[in-house]
């Protein structure tokens, strides 16, 4: 009894220390991580047109240099919009902060009107300052700065992008010669199954994210919304953040509205499209495009959008989700950890049992 007391203490200790070399690894090799995971996603996101020039008889070396290439043309394109839009958003953004600031003394003085003092303003509402155009500018400048800071890794993201792609072609084969033609079988089935899973998921979220931005920056462009394309690359990303990226992606546009439009109605009817359009996109669209990949607890994507987000910054907030689906999917995949895939889900309704193979019963 004492000696499996022991034991589990150990066990125990074992665990925090390992979890904490972790949580070490993770925040000290960031400079390598966060390029590495970014490469990852984009590798999924391009490994079918590197499968489809393969399949037209190109050399892989000749089909690593289109995808490459394509890669760079579809970068340098969208870093120019988003330097270009940030150039221009530092630019124009003064003219708003005197109605921001306007908006801080009009919601100051009325709530004098309610008899409320000047010091109770300052404790506890302080509008000045939140509606402070430095701040909120500031505000944004940051959110827009992070996403663009993806860029500077730009060299090391296409040297992961390209071992990676090479990898998932050539891993098969040393499968093969390490290990017997049944075992190798069965590696391979789940590989390819963990494989298949995870760019379904990063290739359909990608593309109902871009759907999702396309159909926004033309409504904002419609109305004739300043910085229409700021925020289209702002809902394309955010929208990997689940619930909070989508709200940041709605209440920018709809400040902005509010402080370029003389009235009410076009800012409460823009506010009411990019509602809608992300309820139609977040709760119809996505769960039937995307079946039961996602599926994560809301408290899990609470819990993963902190902890990626102070490990990682609002990157990390960015990748929180496809890391933690990442995991899951390759949790469901072999029995021994398929009930922490479980625990990780949120409509556990109907289970499907995995028809994979025990790991154990593979190595």
């Amino acid at each position: 009894m004492k000696d499996n007391k022991n034991l589990r203490l150990v066990k125990i200790a074992t665990a925090l220390i390992l979890v904490g070399f972790v949580f070490y690894i993770l925040k000290e090799l960031q400079s390598i991580l966060i390029p590495f995971f970014m490469a990852l996603v984009i590798s999924f996101l391009f490994d079918p047109l590197y499968e489809w020039f393969k399949k037209k008889r190109f050399p892989s070396w000749a089909a690593i240099i289109a995808v490459v290439i394509i890669i760079l043309i579809i970068s340098n394109i969208a870093s120019l919009f988003v330097f270009t839009s940030i150039n221009t958003f530092t630019s124009e953004f003064p003219k708003y902060a005197q109605k921001f600031e306007s908006f801080g003394v009009s919601a100051t003085n009325t709530f004098k009107s309610f008899g409320i003092s000047d010091d109770e303003i300052k404790n506890y509402f302080n509008i000045s300052q939140y509606l402070s155009g430095e701040k909120l500018a500031g505000t944004i400048s940051d959110i827009i700065s992070s996403i663009a800071g993806i860029f500077t890794n730009y060299i090391l993201i296409l040297i992961y992008v390209i071992f990676l792609l090479t990898e998932f072609g050539s891993i098969q084969r040393r499968i093969l010669t390490a290990f017997s033609r049944e075992k190798s079988r069965k590696i391979q089935d789940i590989l390819s199954d963990i494989f298949i899973d995870l760019r379904r998921y990063i290739v359909g979220k990608t593309l109902i994210n871009l759907s999702h931005a396309l159909l926004i920056t033309i409504i904002f462009l419609i109305f004739g919304l300043d910085f229409a394309i700021i925020w289209g690359l702002l809902t394309f990303f955010m929208t990997y953040i689940p619930n909070i990226g989508a709200l940041i992606s709605i209440v920018l546009p709809f400040i902005t509205a509010l402080a370029q439009y003389d009235n009410l109605v076009v800012p409460i009817v823009l506010l009411l499209i990019m509602g809608t359009v992300a309820y139609v996109v977040g709760d119809m669209v996505e769960p039937k495009v995307l079946g039961d990949k996602l599926n994560l607890s809301p408290i899990l994507l609470i819990f993963s959008l902190v902890f990626w987000g102070y490990i990682w910054g609002i990157v990390g907030m960015l990748l929180s989700v496809p890391i933690m689906s990442m995991i899951k999917i390759i949790l469901s995949k072999f029995e021994s950890t398929e009930p922490l895939s479980i625990l990780m889900s949120y409509d556990v309704s109907n289970p499907q049992k995995n028809e994979t193979a025990i790991i154990k019963n593979i190595i």
